[in-house]
This record gives C-alpha cells, structure tokens and sequence, in this order.
C-alpha cells in the first residue's frame, strides 16, 4: 500500500489512529490523536478513509417506512414435510433371515435356526413394549410359511397386540406387522 506523509491511518492490532509525519524505508512515523509521535511498520497500518459519506450510502435507497413494512412480513419456516403416509410408517424393522442373525448357519439345523427366529422376535417384541413404541415390522420372508405361522402363535399370546401383514408395496408378503396398543389396563 502506498501512504503519503498527512495521509489519515489506523494502527492494525491497536486502537490507535493518527496522521502520518515521516516515512523510512518500511518504518511510518504517526502523530496520534493525543500528539505522540510513534514508529510502525508499514504493514501494521492502514489508511483511515473519511466516513462523511458512510450514512447516506448505507441508508441512501431505504426510508423509515420499507424499513418497517419488511420487518413486519411474517417469515415463514420451512418445516420439514410430513406426508400423512410416513406418520403411518413403523418406527421400527426386525430382519429375521437368518443370515441376518448370524454370520454363519453352518451346522445349525432347521429347528435351531427357527428356534433363534423365534426368540429374536420375542425379544425384540418385549423391547418394543418396554421402550412404548407403537409399531414393528418383522421381516420373515415367504419360504414354506412355517416361520410365519410359528410367528403369528407368539402373537396371538399377547394381548396388548394386534397384528395383519405388512404393507404389500414395501415388503411384498414376507413381513408382519405388529401394533401394540400402549393403555391396556393389567386383568385383576
């Protein structure tokens, strides 16, 4: 930056102002306000532009009445949108392929793996129940029905629930689905 001697200056890093006497080299001389004479480097200051004209160009193109007319215009939120089908969406998915519970069912028999079906849908069921959430999808595939109809039993000895087939478009015919209702008054 270039800077003539009687050129207006701020001092960067310090509140000091001032006018410029004498140039060295990189080193500027200012006279502050309070009349000390100081020595900075050239790159500590820079040049103070008269503000005369600052008001009438910030507020030149604004009056008092766009300025309160914009401010009372109610700004809208942007919501996230909720389709009425999502609300009706369950809250949570139990997979129970089998490949899904294990890493490998190499020597497990077909009574083993329905078996630990079985309890992996029971105790997710429980979870669901202690933790309020109101709807599960278990996932159990179509195969020859025997999952599904072992699944519908376990159900069936609950009473706060109620259960049909998930939706078809999403899961096709190989999911349930689970409602459980949450203000069942305990049988006396």
């Amino acid at each position: 930056m270039v800077f003539k001697i009687g050129d207006p200056v701020l001092v960067l890093d310090e509140d000091l102002s001032g006018v410029i006497k004498k140039i060295d080299n990189h080193t500027v001389s200012i006279e502050t306000d309070e009349g000390f004479l100081l020595d900075f480097d050239m790159n500590e200051i820079i040049l103070n532009k008269p503000n005369k004209g600052f008001k009438q160009e910030v507020f030149s193109n604004l009056n008092a009445r766009d300025v309160i007319s914009e401010k009372e215009i109610p700004i809208r939120k942007n919501k996230p949108v909720n389709r009425a089908k999502d609300r009706y969406e369950p809250t949570m998915e139990v997979d129970l392929h089998i490949h899904q519970l294990v890493p490998s069912s190499k020597g497990m028999s077909n009574h083993d793996m329905l078996t630990l079906q079985l309890d992996t849908a029971k105790r997710q069921l429980d979870f669901a129940i202690k933790k309020r959430i109101q709807k599960i999808v278990f996932i159990h595939g179509v195969g020859e029905g025997v999952l599904k109809i072992e699944l519908d039993f376990l159900f069936g000895r609950y009473n706060n629930v109620k259960f049909y087939d998930a939706n078809y478009q999403k899961y096709g015919l190989g999911a349930t689905e689970v409602y459980i209702f949450q203000n069942i008054a305990p049988n006396i």
